[in-house]
């Protein structure tokens, strides 16, 4: 009797240290996306390369994001395209610029099966991977040409990527119509809503 009651003890001291373990990492996670999220905004107020308009700098105090959820950073399997060929993205000027067409990441949202491509600049300059997307949030909540992106580039031993959607975030056209800016292909539509990262900027 004194061995199960010393084993149900352990198992729930096991139990509790795992959820409390878990906590830290979801509230460091939530730190770092609004310290992110802060940098940013004051970026947008004082950087010179801030796409705002210095009149919109005066008067600029954030961007507007949904709240950080971890259940929008999937897991990502990455498929290499062996030898990337280049493609032209359609930018917002009606011209075109050079990528390189570097894969596929597969990823499940709320239990629904999707994939988007993945790119990365012709000129070798970036070190990070380009993912433009449209969702189902686009024209309502979010920037009606779609948000974009970002992912470090895996090593080639590496089968995932990090995709962090609550990092998603709007082209400079959102804010400037000066800038010209990538277009999310026809393949880049995703069929759910992803109510993570940056909201639209202008009512």
């Amino acid at each position: 009797m004194i061995k199960k009651i010393a084993l149900a003890a352990a198992l729930i001291g096991i139990i509790w240290y795992s959820l409390n373990d878990a906590k830290p990492n979801s509230s460091t996670y939530l730190a770092q996306l609004q310290k992110f999220r802060r940098e940013k905004n004051q970026a947008f107020r004082q950087s010179e390369e801030s796409p705002l308009p210095a009149a919109q700098k005066a008067a600029f105090d954030s961007l507007k994001y949904y709240p950080g959820d971890p259940a929008f950073v999937p897991h990502a399997d990455i498929t290499r395209n062996e030898k990337p060929d280049t493609t032209l993205l359609q930018m917002s000027d009606n011209k075109a610029e050079k990528y390189l067409n570097w894969g596929v990441v597969k990823f499940s949202i709320n239990n629904s099966p999707q994939q988007l491509r993945l790119y990365l600049k012709a000129d070798g300059r970036d070190s990070t991977l380009f993912i433009p997307f449209t969702d189902l949030t686009n024209g309502h909540e979010t920037y009606g040409g779609g948000r974009y992106l970002d992912a470090p580039i895996p090593r080639l031993n590496e089968s995932e990527i990090q995709l962090d959607f609550n990092r998603a975030y709007n082209p400079y056209c959102a804010y400037n119509n000066e800038y010209s800016c990538p277009v999310p292909p026809a393949e880049n539509r995703l069929t759910v809503a992803i109510p993570a990262g940056e909201k639209s900027f202008h009512d």
